[in-house]
């Protein structure tokens, strides 16, 4: 019996894989599933969070965003992927220095029809591999052309098939308002990709492109989304899961800071739900303008935990930039230790009196555990060991904390302390 969830990486899903009676695939839509699943695996702006119940009576519909959401797998590389994830065509009319897939690139080239989608779609779900789709593309002919074909297979899902899964496509900046308008109607996510942290970034390594065609689409949706949701429960629903977008890392020379910066940015011009960031990955026949390898995987790491310290946190990006003399984020430490080690002054703090706010900045307390000793301590004086029960990374907070029975060393030098959290980091979260 097929277990309810599958973890497979892109690369291993087969249409032999589905049952033959649901669909009379070829050796050419296998062909085709290669090839555009694979150019997918460099697009990371997709997430299922956030998207509600589509069909409230039982048995209505297929498919469904609760639980689990899109089933989650991981690529050679370490990137988590969604799926089924695939592109409807690797074909485009852009020239972009930094894509795979751009016009003068020599990979393999294929095209999915929107019936072959669809039906794709279907058996991967019905095969119990997916719980929605993540649909992308390259541009064709124009983009209206190439988002009335993203808009048709998500249509066919939702009207001809009562899909209630979720969706997640992407949008194309040129297309008209009227189609990023429709998109949203049969979407749980849109999403726009700003594709490099600068202007002049995009300037250099994607002329065709224009970053302000980019933003106008952002604002397009972030408008649709807020007067979806003032619009209360009889409003007809627009992305209700929101808006994300990519940035590409390591492709050009953006400090962290500045990459950051721009993130801040578009959450707060555009109310994006997340920014990914993508480590630029090197192509096949590059231009000698691109780097010749990749950036190390742990700056793409660095650069999330960041992103949550910015929103999550109340840290600003003038604060991280001032422990960043470089203007980027230490790899062997997270960032908000980083930030504690060079504002020793500030530590240790009292865990029994000090504000939420002051806590936050503690290395190896989250939001959750933070949560929890603020209840607790209305009841007693926390101890150190009611902190290791109540889920505080100790190894980390033991240097920046005071308890009931506890007091770190006040002799330890800066250097010796610096390297005995390297030590003992193990590079985890907040």
């Amino acid at each position: 019996m097929t277990p309810p969830y599958r973890y497979l990486c892109v690369e291993q899903l087969r249409v032999t894989d589905l049952p033959k009676p649901v669909y009379n695939y070829s050796m050419e839509v296998e062909r085709k599933l290669a090839i555009l699943a694979d150019a997918a695996k460099y697009d990371a702006s997709c997430a299922s969070s956030g998207a509600p119940k589509r069909y409230a009576s039982p048995g209505k519909g297929m498919g469904s965003t609760t639980g689990m959401g899109i089933c989650h797998s991981y690529t050679p590389d370490g990137r988590c992927v969604s799926l089924l994830k695939i592109l409807l065509t690797n074909f485009c009319v852009y020239d972009c220095v930094y894509c795979v897939n751009r016009r003068s690139s020599d990979v393999p080239r294929a095209r999915f029809n929107v019936e072959e989608v669809v039906n794709l779609t279907l058996s991967f779900y019905r095969r119990n591999y997916i719980e929605g789709l993540f649909l992308s593309s390259g541009i064709i002919r124009s983009a209206d052309y190439t988002m009335e074909q993203l808009i048709e297979v998500a249509r066919k899902l939702r009207q001809e098939h009562q899909f209630a899964g979720y969706i997640h496509l992407k949008t194309i900046p040129e297309a008209s308002g009227e189609l990023i308008e429709t998109a949203g109607r049969y979407a749980d996510r849109l999403s726009v990709n700003i594709e490099l942290p600068s202007s002049e970034a995009l300037k250099s390594l994607a002329p065709e492109k224009s970053v302000q065609s980019i933003k106008k689409s952002m604002a397009s949706i972030r408008l649709k989304v807020d007067e979806s949701k003032a619009g209360g429960k009889g409003a007809p629903q627009f992305a209700p899961a929101g808006q994300s977008t990519q940035m590409i890392i390591g492709a050009e020379p953006s400090s962290d800071i500045e990459i950051l910066s721009t993130a801040v940015t578009l959450y707060s011009s555009y109310n994006l739900r997340r920014v990914y960031y993508s480590a630029f990955s090197p192509i096949p026949h590059s231009s000698s303008r691109l780097p010749n390898r990749s950036p190390p995987l742990m700056r793409e790491h660095r650069l999330y935990q960041a992103d949550w310290l910015l929103r999550f946190y109340g840290f600003s990006v003038t604060e991280l930039a001032h422990s960043l003399p470089s203007g980027d984020l230490n790899l062997s430490l997270d960032p908000k230790t980083a930030w504690a080690l060079a504002n020793r002054a500030r530590f240790p703090i009292d865990v029994n009196t000090e504000a939420r706010e002051e806590l936050l900045r503690v290395p190896g307390l989250g939001v959750r555990v933070i949560g929890r000793i603020l209840s607790s301590r209305r009841y007693r004086r926390l101890r150190w060991q009611d902190l290791k029960s109540l889920g505080a990374t100790l190894n980390r907070a033991r240097h920046f904390i005071v308890a009931a029975d506890y007091s770190p060393k006040s002799e330890i030098s800066a250097d010796r302390l610096n390297r005995q959290i390297s030590q003992d980091s193990q590079q985890c979260l907040f």
